[in-house]
């Protein structure tokens, strides 16, 4: 007897519908997938063979065969378990008909337990804008889909209570989707930006930064604050929307490193080691997994001694940084992750970190200062929005009074900000000031005759590239947001330039 049953693979954050047929017809003994089965799909033969005896049933001794169609997608992970042992159990007549529009995903355990699958989340929202009616996915999997309408999800534990429910011996409801805003919890931070004492302009350089999703380069000698002033954006990381929280997870999700299986409501922030490679970074490998610019997806990638990288790492960052989403190329796929995130790095002036500092004495050499420079380049600084100096600590910065402003203020005029450019691209493929096309840029940022006529007068002075140019557009309209502003004006316009006079007196 030949059977159906409806499953998912994923390609990338993609999920596409897979036929799981099954066949049992006499000849010798035999266990056969065929359909371009990775090889933890090979081996599933084993874990649905042990799953379906000790539930209860009696594995056929016959030739049993297992077409994946279509054929000409490659087939990844153990979420076929599942489909395949229902499909043998269908064509044993053991279980009554199953409804064309319901698709199945699960690891079996060789016990019949099912098993939490990597990518649920995805493959789910997938399968609901392709018009599935139902799905059962692992009980491990209900907290990352539980958000999600418009679809009947079904948590099953293991291969007897499916059985019992396809053949209507137990009936059980969907689960009732949570609702996100009522489940949003308040984030504590460890760490505030009112312990930071001194650099004012480097604070309000970053609360500029973060309003907007803007990149930025903090330039400093050892001591400066900038890593404690970098651990703390997230303090102030605007709230997440739905849609956001949605696409982070799926990422979380398809790389098996989502905490609890849960849905995430805070903004993501890596902070990789220098030794990184290319492929850990921007993503890749034998099986494709997201790299940290992806698992970076609408929150911060702090890059802390930037020039310690190494070079050929930092210039594959240009692309995403760019595009806004990587693309790795296979045999047999292009995979696409998004990559929104917002860059924020830092780095000495010098080898030895003393370049400038009025109170230490630089013992580099000229082209030790021009070798180490050198490492970040001119196409990547570029893509820098905002490049700001940390000046050294003075003695009456640590003794004066606590008076720093904390985190919870700063981040209400960022909420405010992002407030004003979530209603101002409602209905476009952006959320941020960063994101702003070229079309967008002159939709949305109107400038006074003043800021105009700065404007014309910096790009021929400072000899600003078009991408340099486009970029103190998007910082001032940032500025005038936390201003409260529709029209760019003077101030700032002139406070976005200040952001990108350091490349000409570091790399000038």
């Amino acid at each position: 007897m030949l059977s159906k049953i409806n499953t998912c693979v994923l390609q990338g954050l993609e999920g596409y519908g897979v036929n799981v047929e099954s066949d049992i017809s006499n000849g010798l003994p035999s266990f056969n997938i065929v359909g371009l089965p990775d090889t933890a799909i090979k081996e599933s033969k084993e874990r649905v063979r042990s799953a379906i005896s000790n539930s209860g049933y009696r594995f056929p001794m016959n030739r049993i065969t297992i077409n994946l169609s279509p054929a000409s997608i490659r087939k990844e992970g153990s979420q076929l378990d599942l489909p395949i042992a229902l499909g043998i159990l269908n064509s044993m007549g053991k279980i009554n008909n199953i409804e064309e529009n319901t698709f199945f995903i699960g690891e079996l355990s060789l016990n019949g337990d099912i098993k939490h699958v990597e990518g649920a989340l995805p493959m789910v929202i997938s399968l609901r804008e392709k018009g599935v009616k139902n799905i059962f996915i692992p009980v491990d999997n209900l907290e990352e889909c539980s958000y999600i309408e418009g679809i009947n999800i079904f948590p099953v534990k293991d291969l007897v209570e499916i059985i019992e429910i396809l053949n209507k011996r137990m009936v059980v409801k969907p689960i009732k989707a949570k609702n996100f805003k009522e489940n949003m919890h308040k984030e504590e931070y460890m760490v505030d930006f009112s312990e930071v004492k001194g650099q004012e302009t480097l604070k309000r350089a970053v609360e500029v930064a973060v309003a907007g999703g803007h990149n930025i380069l903090i330039i400093g000698p050892p001591g400066s604050g900038k890593t404690m002033i970098a651990k703390r954006i997230p303090s102030i990381m605007p709230d997440l929307s739905f849609e956001e929280a949605l696409e982070i997870t799926q990422i979380y999700s398809v790389s098996g490193i989502i905490e609890v299986d849960k849905l995430i409501k805070s903004r993501p922030f890596r902070s990789p080691h220098h030794t990184i490679s290319k492929t850990a970074l921007v993503g890749g490998g034998r099986i494709p997994k997201p790299g940290e610019v992806s698992l970076s997806h609408y929150g911060v990638l702090f890059l802390d001694e930037m020039p310690e990288f190494s070079k050929k790492t930092l210039e594959v960052l240009r692309q995403p940084m760019e595009d806004g989403e990587i693309l790795i190329s296979r045999a047999n796929a292009n995979l696409r992750y998004p990559s929104k995130f917002m860059l924020v790095a830092s780095m000495n002036p010098c080898p030895c970190g003393y370049y400038g500092d009025p109170k230490h004495e630089c013992r580099c050499s000229q082209n030790q200062i021009d070798h180490y420079l050198n490492k970040i380049s001119g196409p990547l600084l570029d893509r820098i929005d905002i490049q700001i100096e940390a000046n050294p600590i003075e003695y009456k910065d640590l003794q004066g009074k606590d008076n720093s402003e904390g985190s919870r203020n700063i981040k209400e005029r960022v909420n405010r900000a992002r407030k004003l450019q979530n209603n101002r691209y409602e209905g476009l493929n952006f959320f941020s000031n960063s994101q702003l096309t070229n079309k967008a840029i002159k939709k949305y940022c109107s400038f006074t005759n003043e800021a105009e006529n700065l404007l014309k007068n910096s790009f021929d002075s400072l000899g600003l590239s078009a991408r340099a140019y486009n970029k103190i557009i998007k910082v001032s309209r940032t500025i005038a947001d936390l201003d409260g502003k529709d029209i760019i004006e003077i101030n700032h316009l002139a406070e976005a330039i200040q952001y990108r006079n350091l490349d000409r007196k570091f790399w000038g």
